[in-house]
């Protein structure tokens, strides 16, 4: 399971604060947490802190200076998401694109130029799809502008959107049946992946729906998650789905040996 920790947010009060004040102090906390945590990658997201793409040069700088996780750029905008590539020091994701042809267009070619992974979301002018053929449909668009660009499709990370439990209870069904039907669109598959807080927004039981939904997403397919890495129930659950899906050899320290994986 590849794991991109969600915390380096502006969304979050502090990281909000901490960008405005160009204080790395709680960035590079988040970053080492996560890190020891077992996250492969770290999303980084200037949220409404700021728009300027120096800024988030800034985060890579100083998150790199505190870890060697590689780096998920938060961002939809040419402009920053180059800047922040030619800042990252190892393999890189960019967090992402749509089935748009303007986003494909400018987003792609630049996974190709720097080396770099690339989540693409399964929605497009209209906004994200309700039912399965729809998430299908985009994704397919997604995958074909990888290909035509020489895009290896091994760092194609497909993202068919997560919709809140509590006011659209019949998506998570969509969304289960859309992981199941994308793990044949090609072979070996690209990596399928989710953004995992979305399912529990609003709702009362936060970390439990996070945690079923994840280990029932898994058993259809999915390989990869924007999660709470610090939730170490969250992770104790993903190291033993990895053992009953035949992905790791079991042994009594499983869930140690997990972690310093």
């Amino acid at each position: 399971m590849i794991l991109i920790g969600e915390r380096i947010n502006g969304g979050f009060q502090d990281i909000s604060k901490a960008i405005k004040e160009k204080n790395p102090e709680p960035i590079q906390k988040w970053a080492k947490t996560q890190t020891e945590k077992g996250a492969n990658f770290l999303d980084i997201n200037m949220g409404t802190a700021t728009k300027d793409p120096e800024d988030m040069v800034w985060l890579v700088e100083i998150t790199q200076q505190a870890v060697d996780t590689k780096i998920s750029i938060d961002s939809s905008r040419p402009e920053v998401v180059e800047k922040a590539l030619e800042t990252c020091k190892h393999e890189a994701m960019i967090n992402s694109t749509t089935a748009e042809k303007t986003k494909l267009d400018s987003l792609v070619p630049l996974a190709v130029k720097y080396d770099a992974n690339l989540m693409g979301v399964t929605s497009d002018e209209d906004g994200s799809p309700q039912n399965v053929e729809g998430r299908i449909t985009n994704a397919t668009t997604i995958f074909s502008a990888c290909m035509e660009e020489g895009l290896d499709t091994r760092k194609l990370f497909l993202d068919p959107v997560v919709m809140p439990l509590k006011f659209m209870q019949e998506q998570a069904k969509n969304l289960l049946d859309a992981i199941k039907q994308l793990t044949m669109l090609s072979n070996p598959p690209p990596h399928l992946s989710i953004g995992l807080s979305n399912i529990s927004s609003n709702a009362k039981e936060r970390r439990l729906i996070n945690r079923t939904f994840l280990i029932m997403a898994m058993a259809v397919g999915l390989d990869a998650a924007i999660c709470d890495v610090n939730d170490e129930k969250l992770m104790n659950q993903v190291a033993t789905a990895e053992l009953i899906l035949n992905k790791d050899i079991y042994s009594d320290s499983y869930l140690n040996t997990y972690r310093m994986n």
